[in-house]
């Protein structure tokens, strides 16, 4: 399997919001890791126009993507227009193509807004054909080899589109990269008054922080955590094939009571 994790989510910030410390563990454990961002975060801004956003929000995440010890590529769509359509899916399709990972993080197929789950729907039909010798990407890419395992973050504010709540399969303990983790979140300066405007959020730093601390609870092992649910096998990887477990051993839990909701 290839040492290498991406993490494809919508907007800038998504990754360092809800995945990013389960990157920065498996950079520790001597993974490639990259972040994929597929809209350029252009609506997220009450004061700036949308091309200035756009540069700003570029910025922000590279800078993050930085910090982490991440590639960064670019994105393929804009806020509240990522769509699945066969052009996204072939965009998609070439990153993962390109990198090859063994591991791809992203948004759960349930969640509360749109650009979120088709961002999910985008990687996992992606990444199911990323060895297909017949099926062709935008940028041309050539089909490759091995075995990828998907994993779906929590969804925001930990629940469905009806508000019952969502479960973990597993944790990942961030503790030790929590520094690093809240440091490329505030790389994402721009969206500190955005967030605070718009969906009342106040410190978004202290919203994520909050996520982790609830998760690490429930864990009840860790202080701070990311929660997990894996991606049927099928057509992906082998059945059982868990390599989050595997690269990161003590900073690994399942939760007994999965599937419970």
């Amino acid at each position: 399997m290839n040492r290498t994790a991406i993490a494809i989510a919508a907007h800038p910030d998504d990754i360092e919001f809800h995945m990013a410390g389960t990157l920065l563990q498996l950079r520790r454990a001597g993974w490639e890791i990259h972040c994929f961002n597929l809209s350029s975060g252009s609506l997220g801004s009450t004061v700036m126009t949308k091309a200035k956003t756009r540069k700003v929000r570029r910025g922000e995440a590279k800078e993050a993507a930085r910090l982490m010890g991440a590639g960064w590529h670019p994105p393929i769509s804009h806020d509240l227009e990522i769509a699945y359509t066969v052009a996204n899916v072939r965009r998609v399709a070439a990153v993962i193509r390109e990198v090859n990972p063994g591991v791809v993080l992203t948004h759960p197929p349930v969640d509360y807004m749109e650009d979120h789950t088709e961002t999910c729907r985008l990687a996992v039909t992606a990444a199911f054909a990323k060895g297909f010798p017949n099926y062709r990407t935008t940028p041309p890419r050539v089909p490759a080899e091995g075995e990828v395992t998907l994993y779906h973050c929590m969804p925001h504010m930990l629940s469905d589109t009806y508000g019952r709540r969502v479960y973990p399969e597993a944790w990942v303990d961030v503790t030790g990269v929590m520094e690093e983790k809240t440091a490329a979140l505030a790389a994402h300066q721009s969206q500190k008054q955005w967030l605070d405007e718009t969906q009342g959020m106040d410190s978004y730093l202290k919203i994520m922080q909050g996520f982790c601390e609830t998760m690490g609870k429930e864990s009840g092992k860790f202080r701070w955590a990311e929660g997990w649910r894996r991606h049927l096998h099928a057509g992906y990887c082998r059945e059982g094939a868990d390599p989050l477990r595997d690269a990161l051993g003590k900073a690994h839990r399942y939760n007994e009571a999965w599937g419970r909701e």
